[in-house]
C-alpha cells in the first residue's frame, strides 16, 4: 500500500478547520492512505465511548497525541503506526457495535470519521439497510 504521509493529512484537516470547506470524500481518502498513530494502553487501543459510539482516537502525529494525553492527564506508554484504511475495513470491523475514529482529538483541526457508509465497511455502519449492528 502506497501511503501518504500523516503531514499531508494534518495540512488537509487545518485547511478544512480553517475555511469550513472541503471535499469530504477526498479527506476521507487520504486518512485510508495516511499513516496514523493509534495509543495503546495495557495492550488496547485507547478509545471512549460517546452516544452509543465507540470512538477509537488516533493522531497524525506524537505531538498530538503527547498534547491530548496530557489534557486528559494520563500517560500513553506507547503507540502503533497503522493506515487508515486498515482501521477502517478490518479493525472497526472486529470491535463489534458503532465504532467511529476521532483524528487528533482535543486539537483545532481534529475531526471525525462516524461510523457510516462510504467511511466504514456497509456491514458495520449505522445507517446501512441490514447492518449487523
Amino acid at each position: 500500500m502506497v501511503g501518504v504521509s500523516a503531514e499531508a493529512l494534518r495540512l488537509r484537516l487545518a485547511d478544512l478547520a480553517a475555511s469550513g470547506r472541503g471535499d469530504l470524500r477526498a479527506l476521507v481518502g487520504e486518512f485510508r492512505r495516511s499513516e496514523v498513530l493509534v495509543p495503546v494502553v495495557d495492550g488496547s487501543l485507547v478509545s471512549a465511548e460517546a452516544g452509543g459510539i465507540r470512538w477509537l482516537f488516533v493522531f497524525t502525529d506524537d505531538a498530538a497525541l503527547a498534547r491530548f494525553a496530557e489534557a486528559r492527564g494520563e500517560a500513553v506508554p506507547g503507540w502503533v503506526p497503522v493506515f487508515g484504511a486498515l482501521l477502517l475495513d478490518q479493525v472497526v470491523p472486529e470491535v463489534g457495535g458503532p465504532v467511529g475514529i476521532a483524528v487528533d482529538a482535543g486539537s483545532a483541526a481534529g475531526m471525525v470519521l462516524p461510523p457510516v457508509t462510504g467511511i466504514v465497511p456497509d456491514a458495520v455502519a449505522v445507517d446501512a439497510v441490514g447492518t449487523r449492528i
